[in-house]
């Protein structure tokens, strides 16, 4: 006897092999402009000011002002907050663990692909940062309006999308060090209509 699956079964079924290869395709692409960002050689003219008062003291909410200025399209931060030796833990769409993203101008490249698909995004803090000696925690909410190109998304461009996520931060002599994302992937992908 033949068994027929149910078109709710199919329909899980194709977003369980959608999902993952639409996140693939989205960070293959980040990590491409990430690298060609990185082989073509680009002249910023910018002050570097780090968050530090004239007594040396870190000032972690101006720090935290700056961080979503720069997720808000204010490049020119980046020197001034992100460390050289700044790296990313996180879990790509492309499955890797945010290594191969390095420095000032990693966090850029990533940052400008991001917003790539969502020209207009805003990250807005949702609560008060917590922080605690050389680690900061923010709760945001980020709203743009989608501009295409999303491998499976059922949205039409010009859809309004909100999602949510936290951002803790260890940062040393002024900057950023390291940084650990927590992004509500599934609550983007639904309102994109992948799944």
């Amino acid at each position: 006897m033949t068994t027929v699956p149910s078109a709710r079964t199919t329909r899980h079924h194709r977003a369980r092999l959608l999902v993952p290869a639409a996140l693939a395709a989205l960070a293959c692409t980040a990590m491409t402009a990430t690298a060609s960002d990185a082989s073509t050689e680009t002249t910023r003219t910018t002050t570097v000011t780090t968050a530090r008062s004239h007594d040396g003291v870190q000032r972690p909410k101006v720090m935290l002002d700056n961080w979503l200025r720069l997720w808000n399209g204010d490049y020119d931060r980046a020197p001034g907050i992100i460390s050289p030796a700044f790296r990313v833990h996180a879990a790509l769409l492309d499955g890797g663990d945010g290594s191969s993203i390095r420095g000032a101008d990693g966090l850029v490249a990533w940052i400008e692909q991001t917003r790539a698909a969502f020209p207009d995004l805003r990250f807005t803090e949702q609560v008060t940062p917590l922080v605690d000696g050389h680690r900061a925690s923010v709760r945001w909410t980020a709203t743009g309006t989608y501009a295409g190109g999303f491998p499976g998304a059922g949205a039409e461009p010009g859809t309004v999308v909100t999602f949510t996520g936290t951002d803790t931060l260890r940062m040393h002599d002024g900057r950023f060090v390291e940084y650990w994302v927590n992004t509500d992937t599934l609550q983007l992908l639904t309102q994109l209509k992948v799944l």
